[in-house]
Parts: structure tokens; C-alpha cells; sequence
């Protein structure tokens, strides 16, 4: 801004002087009008030739100076350009860093902090690529005019400054060869970063890992009661099978007898043996009855066992959470010591 500040200064300054010549031209001029015409037509042919050329001289340099002004304006707003852009990218960088550092945590700490190194490797790369672009641009139009200026003096040349040529030529395909090489480092980094990233997208958070962990608790009581539900449907259906097995076992042995007591009733014989079938019938639902208690005793005898395991898994269970509570409480204090450690470290090494 300076630069084009003092070009205009410059231009205006020499615009003043050739306005100043042309009135003093044109003074000289009505002077010598006045004059005599016979003893100072020389004299006023020679000023005159002196001012025209005081004229062009000024208006060339104020060409130049205009050109000179043109040119410091384009780099001025190319500069401007160039800074806005880079503090575009600082701000996206700033940015990235900050979306790292809030995904930051005691599993992913380390590959973090690779990441880190590999994009300031990254952008050394791209820093030492742009000055090696700029030096190998200057030393090509550097080189570029010494060839034109040797074409124009001698076709030929010197020996020598040939073999400097030659030389200087095989420099820099050197240098464009070493080049090529930082751009495919350049691009394997780039490559690495991307990798990287992606693996530390994938890796779930610590905010993730407890949603994913009480969403599978909900399904898992949601399952646990669907089951118990089901398990008592299908407990209730075998009861009321054999509750209905039986009754329809009953109902039958009422049947018969109702159907078989008219006919046993009629003789001696008869009723004797109605009798014995009675006593059968009895004590087979005696038999039944036995099969039924003990069949009962044992289904208790099991519940009480699966009670008593329950209640040690429950036990077990609120130990465990116990145990992970005081494990979270003791990895906090741990943070916190090491934490202040690391500054009591950095506050002695300053």
C-alpha cells in the first residue's frame, strides 16, 4: 500500500513538472515573439528543440512510472489475495484441530497425536514444496534471460560458459527429478493421513460406547421379560391341560359309575365285584395323587434352588457395579493426578 502510494506521488510530482515546462514553453515563446525575429530566431529554434525534448523525456518517464504503478498495484492485490486465502486455510486448520481435540480420549491419544505429526510433516512438505517451486521459477528466468543474452551476443559462445550452461542444466533436472520425488512422498502422506482418519472414524467414542451399551441392556431386559412372559403362558397352558386331563378323567369314572351302579346293584355277585372295581378305581387316584405330590415336592424343591441362584446372581450383580463404579471414580483420580503432573512438569522445565 506504501509502494502504490508513493508511484501515485511520483506520477503526480512529474505530471506537475511537464505542466510547469509546457507554461514555461509557451512564456519563452511570447517572448521571443516580442523579440526580434532577425537576431533571435536561432536562439528561440535551439529553446524550443531543448523544451520539446525536456517534454518527451518527462512524458516517457511518466509512461514508465505508470507502468511501474500498474505493476506494484497487480502484486499488491495478488499479496492481498494470497494473505485472505492463507487466513482462510489457518481458520479451516484451526477448525480440524479443534473437532480433533474434542474427539480426543485416553484409547485414541496416541493416534491423535500421529496425526498431528504426519499434518505438520504434511504442511512442512507443502511450505518446503512452494519455496522450491518459487527458487526453481527465479532460478529458470534467471538462467532463461542469460540464454537470451548469450543467443544475442555470440551464436556460439564460449567453450566454457557452454559447459556452465550444460552444467546448470543438468541441475535442474536434478532438482525437477527431487521435486517429483517430494510431490509422491507428498501424496503418500496425504495417503497415510486419509487412512488414519478413517480408522479413527471408525473407533467408536466413549460417549458411543455407553449409548451402544444401554441400548443392549434395554433390549436384553426387553427379551429377559418377553421370555418370562412367554414362560408363564406356556406354564399356565400345561397346568390347565392336566387340570383338564383330569377333569375329563373324572368326569369318565363318574360316568361309569353312575352308568354301572343300577346293574351292579341287582345281585350280590355283582355288587361284590362292583365293589373290588371301586377299590381299584380309588386306589389307583391314590397312586396318582402320590405321583402328583412328589412331582410337586421336586418342581419346589427346584424353584427354591433357582430362587437361592437368583438371588447370588443379584448379589454378583450389584457387586459388579460397585466394582465398575469405583473403577470409573479411581481412572478420574488417576486423570486429575496425571494432569497435574504434567503441569508441574511443564511449570519446572520453563
Amino acid at each position: 500500500m506504501r509502494d502504490s502510494h508513493l508511484v501515485a506521488s511520483i506520477v503526480g510530482q512529474q505530471s506537475e513538472q511537464i505542466q510547469l515546462m509546457a507554461s514555461e514553453y509557451e512564456s519563452k515563446k511570447a517572448e521571443l515573439d516580442e523579440a526580434d525575429v532577425s537576431t533571435g530566431s536561432q536562439a528561440h529554434s535551439r529553446m524550443v528543440s531543448s523544451l520539446e525534448k525536456q517534454i518527451a523525456n518527462q512524458e516517457k518517464r511518466l509512461a514508465e512510472v505508470s507502468v511501474q504503478h500498474e505493476k506494484l498495484q497487480k502484486s499488491y492485490k495478488k499479496a492481498q489475495r494470497g494473505l485472505a486465502e492463507a487466513r482462510e486455510y489457518s481458520g479451516q486448520i484451526a477448525k480440524e484441530m479443534e473437532k480433533l481435540n474434542a474427539m480426543e480420549t485416553d484409547e485414541n491419544r496416541e493416534v491423535l497425536q500421529q496425526l498431528r505429526n504426519l499434518v505438520a510433516m504434511n504442511e512442512n512438505l507443502k511450505r518446503q514444496e512452494q519455496q522450491f517451486k518459487a527458487h526453481c521459477k527465479e532460478e529458470m528466468n534467471r538462467l532463461q534471460g542469460e540464454l537470451q543474452r548469450l543467443q544475442s551476443g555470440d551464436e556460439f559462445g564460449d567453450p566454457e560458459e557452454r559447459e556452465r550452461l550444460e552444467m546448470i542444466s543438468k541441475q535442474y533436472e536434478s532438482d525437477k527429478a527431487k521435486m517429483q520425488k517430494i510431490r509422491l512422498l507428498l501424496a503418500r502422506r496425504n495417503r497415510e493421513i486419509a487412512l488414519l482418519q478413517r480408522k479413527i472414524d471408525e473407533v467408536p467414542s466413549r460417549t458411543e460406547l455407553s449409548q451402544y451399551q444401554r441400548r443392549f441392556i434395554e433390549l436384553f431386559n426387553q427379551m429377559a421379560a418377553t421370555l418370562t412372559e412367554t414362560k408363564k403362558f406356556y406354564t399356565l397352558y400345561n397346568t390347565l391341560d392336566d387340570k383338564k386331563l383330569y377333569l375329563q378323567k373324572e368326569v369318565a369314572l363318574l360316568n361309569s359309575i353312575h352308568d354301572n351302579f343300577q346293574t351292579a346293584m341287582s345281585s350280590s355277585s355283582n355288587k361284590e365285584q362292583f365293589l373290588k372295581q371301586f377299590e381299584q378305581i380309588v386306589e389307583g387316584v391314590r397312586s396318582n395323587k402320590a405321583k402328583v405330590e412328589e412331582r410337586k415336592v421336586k418342581e419346589k424343591a427346584r424353584r427354591d434352588e433357582l430362587q437361592d441362584s437368583y438371588t447370588q446372581l443379584q448379589q454378583q450383580q450389584r457387586q459388579y457395579y460397585k466394582m465398575v463404579r469405583d473403577f470409573q471414580e479411581e481412572c478420574s483420580k488417576n486423570e486429575l493426578l496425571v494432569a497435574k503432573l504434567k503441569a508441574r512438569h511443564s511449570s519446572m522445565q520453563s
